[in-house]
């Protein structure tokens, strides 16, 4: 008996087949429209005096941000082929081969994190805005857009995990296949209930579905953290925004451990054990992707770190003052007294 769990065969990337209209291209724009609605949602709720347009544009100039930053990273940073530091013009080039319309197939979400960060930073300033406040409530609510973008990597049947035998894995039609020969994958397959069929040369062996818990932990429960505890609880302006850095940072290193690396060749090796990049051997031995969960980690725990001790001037500067005017008050009553 089977144990594992084919993938559905009716799925296609296509919207209509033949048509250069793709389900993941839809998944960002579903994206982008929870996170606007979730944002003009806390506009009305708090009654703050903030035009349309000046929401418009602060998403724009932070979607092309995105856009630009993930596209970086993810061809000069996390590809390992070196086909783009030798033909950049293809960074930007949404062709295949006979000019066939592919899109952008290679994007990063930690490129897409700074990219996203530069060009709200550049427009805040430039229209002299409150960046905590509008950080705070734009990622009190990314979280959930960003779950029909893992939608659509599962759609595409890309990004998936490490190989597993557990009941829930699943087999990806584009996934590496395997020797049959191999002593490892013959017992895998066992493991897994497969039947290797006598003459196979080559097996495809079941997969974590991580952007599935991807959409759910990075994205569902994520945005059930941030939305119901940390906006409502917020102790000071950016404080929801070094959870999100942190939140999300800690999720995507556990996940991490699951998914298929990017780059199996850019790694921290901890152990002296082999931790093949299709197999979790180790715990000790960490890709690309988590040394960047680390760094977030870290760089959210100083934000929060400074913007507190900030916080804890202010106040204490607050109340200084506050005393100030009561004595002063008190002296005025004495020399009207007198």
């Amino acid at each position: 008996m089977l144990d594992a769990i084919p993938y559905p065969d009716w799925i296609r990337p296509e919207i209509v087949p033949g048509l250069p209209f793709r389900w993941y291209g839809l998944m960002y724009l579903v994206a982008f429209g929870i996170s606007y609605l979730l944002f003009q949602y806390q506009v009305k709720r708090q009654r703050l005096d903030i035009d349309s347009d000046t929401v418009m544009s602060f998403f724009f100039w932070g979607i092309i941000g995105l856009l630009v930053g993930a596209r970086l990273f993810a061809t000069l940073i996390f590809d390992s082929s070196g086909e783009y530091l030798r033909k950049p013009w293809l960074i930007f080039w949404p062709f295949g081969e006979d000019f066939r319309f592919t899109g952008f197939t290679g994007m990063n979400y930690y490129g897409g994190l700074v990219g996203a960060l530069a060009g709200c930073i550049l427009y805040a300033r430039v229209k002299k805005l409150d960046l905590l406040e509008w950080a705070d409530m734009i990622l009190a609510g990314v979280p959930l857009g960003y779950t029909f973008g893992r939608l659509g990597n599962f759609i595409n049947a890309e990004l998936y995990g490490r190989i597993t035998t557990a009941p829930w894995g699943m087999f990806f039609p584009h996934a590496r296949r395997f020797p049959a020969s191999e002593p490892w994958v013959r017992e895998t397959a066992e493991q897994a209930g497969m039947t290797i069929e006598p003459g196979a040369a080559m097996v495809n062996l079941p997969r974590h579905p991580t952007q599935l818990y991807e959409a759910f932990f990075e994205g569902i429960f994520l945005w059930l953290i941030l939305w119901f505890i940390v906006r409502k609880r917020r102790p000071f302006k950016g404080f929801t925004l070094g959870a999100y850095v942190i939140g999300y940072g800690l999720v995507r290193f556990v996940l991490d451990y699951y998914r298929m690396p990017i780059r199996s060749d850019f790694v921290l090796k901890l152990s002296s054990v082999s931790n093949p990049p299709y197999q979790l051997v180790t715990l000790w031995n960490l890709s690309a992707s988590q040394l960047f969960s680390l760094a977030m980690i870290l760089g959210g725990l100083v934000f929060l770190l400074i913007l507190s001790r900030r916080q804890k001037r202010r106040s204490e500067a607050e109340e200084r003052a506050e005393q100030a005017r009561v004595s002063m008050r008190k002296l005025r009553k004495r020399i009207q007294k007198d």
